[in-house]
């Protein structure tokens, strides 16, 4: 049965397969439903060992989890759903005890609310390849993350492969926030929101969003999904997304 959450999280893990393509260090390996997803930022869900059935298939998740831990960035098991005692285990096994929930959040384009006008999304633009470093700088400070904990993410070709739209907000010709867009057949994946500490409270992280969500239904999407921390979730529900599944993840202290 195709549930919302079935097709939401399919994207969801075509998107990061196509990251992993495009960006400069990525390194991608499948084995039954699991997979192994490498970037080799410095941010443990970016490189993980992931199943994409409800239902893990241990032995499987276990061989791609000792592959990531191999590639030597800091790294994640992740599961959809409430891991068990089992899977807990195979992440205690790889030295991953740290446990968190990860709420995936999905809204049908008929459902979304906008309300930022043209004015309010004007200093968001799009933004191709050859100013990644100026987009992951934005994105470094938005995320007020150590410098360099992106890497090569958003270098190379990334920014300009289709089906990946960046986006840049700029005030007085300085960056202040990033977006990205993912796009798969009829939904898009929204990524990378963040706004830099001295421009927050200004409904900034809405209008890259809006942005971002109209850019991918004028595309032909009818849906779209992403995950958010907590923080977060009050203005994407506000947004019109509501939550259609949780999943774990498991990292080391």
């Amino acid at each position: 049965m195709d549930t919302t959450a079935d097709r939401m999280a399919a994207a969801y893990f075509d998107a990061i397969e196509f990251l992993c393509e495009v960006t400069p260090r990525g390194w991608y390996a499948e084995r039954g439903t699991a997979r192994a997803a490498v970037t080799h930022a410095g941010v443990a869900t970016l490189n993980a060992a992931y199943d994409t059935a409800p239902e893990p298939d241990r032995e499987s998740l276990d061989e791609m989890a000792a592959e990531v831990g191999r590639q030597g960035a800091p790294w994640s098991i992740m599961v959809r759903g409430e891991a068990g005692d089992e899977i807990a285990g195979l992440a205690a096994g790889h030295g991953l005890v740290e446990r968190s929930d990860l709420w995936l959040l999905a809204c049908a384009a008929g459902d979304m609310v906008f309300r930022t006008g043209a004015a309010e999304r004007k200093p968001v633009r799009q933004v191709g390849a050859a100013e990644s470093d100026l987009y992951t700088d934005a994105l470094t400070q938005g995320f007020e993350a150590p410098e360099g904990v992106f890497g090569s993410l958003m270098g190379g070709g990334v920014l300009d492969a289709d089906p990946i739209t960046g986006y840049l907000a700029e005030e007085s010709g300085r960056p202040t926030g990033t977006g990205l867009g993912i796009r798969s057949p009829g939904v898009v994946g929204v990524f990378n929101i963040a706004v830099v500490p001295a421009a927050r409270s200004r409904g900034l992280g809405r209008a890259i969003t809006e942005t971002v969500l109209l850019d991918g239904v004028a595309a032909g999407a009818d849906a779209a999904y992403l995950h958010t921390s907590a923080m977060g979730r009050p203005l994407y529900e506000s947004m019109g997304f509501r939550p259609v599944e949780k999943w774990t993840v498991f990292e080391a202290r």
